[in-house]
């Protein structure tokens, strides 16, 4: 039977994080950080590409949920004989060197036969390493890592393969430590299971009382935000698309990407969500890492890089794993960084400007290294581009890249006005009005009374949702309500948005894909600019009973198959449901504040 991928649970600390499926098994995670290769890589492949399962022996009912207010995972399985409870999680580390994951089985009533079988695969699933016996219980080493695994359960190694039987009668608890570190570092920092549980679910709901929502959907706000929080690397304060690699967009074809990296053009879009929901030390945080990665010459700027802002995403194929569901290749890297996507210039010059409207304090180097930015963005915004949607077929010259760089123009302009910083405002005046009129003029079609996805073509683009929010028109201009209409008429697939029709693009790639999740959210926010709160109210409630059990969701969804498509939990997809329900709360939500 198909795992689908909506019956995985996340948990993380925010330097990594591990994908359980309903049965109790780790199928995904990569150490020490989200981008490193896995040591559990059966969601891309079979159970011998790695995984470490605890489950009942005997045919269960089984339901799941978090911890309210945290990331911890409960699974409860139900057997003839009795109940369990199977809590994970994994602690804040107690330094750079050390990553735990936390497993505990708890007796609820009756006996219940448990077992565990843990298979190490490291290098994304090919690499077995050299597994020693330990009074604890087992160490695993194979170059720069090991892995050591404490536990009161006798272990027993068998083809390549460590397996464990235990019973767990009412009240008992079974628990297991696995800790990575450096192979050439002396030693783990061992602590308590029953300690380090006390003290993460105190960390999260710490964190996750801070949420200032009161938003008729506080529950799905709340967990989106954990699950942002959960995507984000702390040491540096970057957030990840995703956690994972390769989850395809269409079962069984090649639109498969990896996603553990940090894209530019989500700051804007993450920065309104942490600010709305009451997380300003965060939004700062994820500024600080944009002005970091960004930093250096304009024309080497990349739409994305890694946790800590690294340049070198190289992509490149994993040929002996077979695939989610067969969709192959199984990618590591985004070539995509290498594009020119000039948008990303417009929504960098956007989260500094939409930072200080939030009052946060100005950054002393930011003004001179826009300064730069715009310098090389007169030169190029008239150049195509890869577009929003990265495609790799030859470059357009997009309508939504034109219209972020009249963004970033008219964000310089206002940066002068409100803040007297120097600069040669009216050269940006005439660039922005110039640009606006372009767009207006090559960017919009008469005949469909919408605009469209590139210059001089009829073909429509999910992205053109966004123009209201960014200001280029107001959202009551008749171009925009026709284009929200055409949108609604010709770019839907049961009421889900696509971000356009593959089959009428030339984006380099055969095969269609899924509804985008995040641009169904835009057309909510859309639909409420315009007027329509009732039909964007029902919008955003259909979306959200797409979540998974756990309030979970992944990049697309597939409406005829009804299951999820991408890689898995987005962070699109969630900082687009936290700001829509902001922006479906009376009083001035992100999307206004940003059109501002």
């Amino acid at each position: 039977m198909s795992r689908r991928i909506e019956d995985y649970g996340l948990i993380g600390n925010a330097r990594t994080a591990a994908l359980i499926h309903r049965d109790g098994s780790i199928d995904w995670l990569c150490l020490p950080r989200f981008d490193s290769p896995a040591c559990f890589a059966a969601l891309l492949g079979t159970p011998e590409n790695g995984r470490w399962i605890i489950a009942p022996t005997e045919p269960v009912r089984m339901s799941r949920r978090y911890l309210p207010g945290t990331a911890i995972l409960e699974s409860r399985f139900e057997t003839a004989g009795g109940a369990v409870t199977l809590t994970d999680f994994m602690p804040q580390p107690p330094d750079d060197r050390q990553i735990d994951v936390v497993r505990v089985v708890r007796g609820e009533r009756g006996s219940v036969n448990m077992r565990t079988e843990l298979l190490f695969r490291f290098d994304y699933g090919r690499t077995v390493p050299w597994v020693r016996r330990r009074t604890y219980g087992l160490s695993a080493i194979v170059g720069p890592d090991e892995v050591l695994l404490r536990t009161d359960v006798p272990l027993h190694g068998q083809d390549f393969t460590t397996r464990g039987d235990f019973v767990v009668g009412a009240g008992e608890a079974v628990s297991f430590v696995m800790s990575w570190r450096p192979s050439h570092r002396p030693g783990v920092t061992y602590r308590e299971p029953e300690d380090l549980l006390r003290t993460t679910e105190g960390l999260h709901r710490t964190w996750a009382m801070r949420c200032d929502d009161d938003s008729p959907w506080c529950e799905a706000v709340a967990r989106s935000l954990i699950t942002l929080k959960l995507l984000s690397f702390a040491p540096t304060g970057g957030i990840l698309a995703a956690p994972t690699t390769s989850l395809p967009e269409t079962i069984g074809g090649m639109r498969n990407w990896d996603y553990r990296f940090c894209w530019i053009r989500d700051a804007t879009f993450s920065l309104y969500a942490f600010i709305a929901g009451g997380y300003i030390e965060e939004a700062r945080a994820w500024r600080e890492w944009l002005l970091r990665a960004a930093a250096g010459r304009p024309e080497e700027l990349q739409i994305m890089y890694g946790p800590a802002g690294e340049r070198n995403l190289e992509e490149r194929e994993i040929p002996w794993l077979a695939g989610y569901e067969g969709s192959r290749p199984v990618r590591v890297g985004n070539d995509a960084h290498r594009q020119l996507q000039l948008d990303v210039y417009g929504e960098l010059m956007d989260v500094l400007y939409a930072a200080e409207t939030f009052k946060l304090e100005p950054s002393a180097d930011a003004w001179g290294m826009q300064r730069v930015l715009l310098d090389f963005l007169e030169g190029a915004w008239s150049s195509p581009d890869s577009g929003l949607w990265e495609m790799r077929g030859p470059p357009r010259h997009f309508t939504h890249s034109k219209v972020m760089a009249w963004v970033a123009f008219d964000r310089a302009v206002k940066f002068v006005e409100r803040s007297n910083l120097p600069g040669p405002v009216e050269r940006w005046r005439a660039l922005r009005e110039r640009i606006c009129e372009e767009v207006c003029r090559r960017g919009f079609d008469p005949a469909r009374n919408s605009f469209v996805q590139a210059y001089d073509c009829d073909d429509l683009d999910a992205a053109l949702l966004l123009l209201p929010q960014v200001g280029f028109l107001p959202a009551s201009d008749p171009r925009i309500v026709g284009t929200v209409e055409a949108i609604r008429k010709d770019l839907m697939l049961d009421g889900l948005v696509l971000r356009y029709r593959p089959q009428r693009v030339n984006d380099g790639l055969p095969g269609e894909e899924g509804a985008f999740l995040a641009c169904s959210f835009w057309l909510a926010d859309a639909l409420a600019m315009i007027g329509r709160y009732g039909e964007a109210k029902e919008m955003f409630e259909r979306l959200l009973e797409l979540r998974n059990d756990l309030g979970l969701l992944a990049e697309e969804y597939d409406p005829r198959e009804k299951r999820f498509l991408g890689n898995f939990p987005q962070a699109f997809s969630h900082v687009a449901l936290v700001n829509t329900a902001h922006n479906l709360t009376p009083g001035p939500g992100p999307a206004e504040h940003r059109a501002g």
